[in-house]
């Protein structure tokens, strides 16, 4: 019985919990990006509505994407902690 314990090994994983932690953050930031692209939509299809070309849809939202993306790729490169 103490054999089985000693022959458990910890799992190594690639990245440390802070890391998964980070990345969720990020795909956060991502999914938030996309939500602010949403809308603009006219309830008439024969209507232009001007709101489709918004300051939040056409700069704001596709930023956020972005710097949830270079927040994602930083995630991974962090290197974890020393304990």
């Amino acid at each position: 019985m103490a054999a089985k314990n000693e022959n458990k090994e910890k799992k190594n994983f690639a990245l440390g919990p802070e890391n998964y932690r980070l990345l969720a953050i990020g795909f956060a930031i991502i999914v938030l990006g996309f939500l602010l692209m949403l809308g603009g939509r006219s309830d008439d299809p024969n209507v232009f509505n001007e709101k489709m070309f918004s300051f939040r849809r056409i700069t704001l939202a596709p930023i956020v994407v972005l710097a949830g993306f270079a927040f994602e790729i930083w995630a991974i490169m962090k290197k974890p902690k020393e304990k």
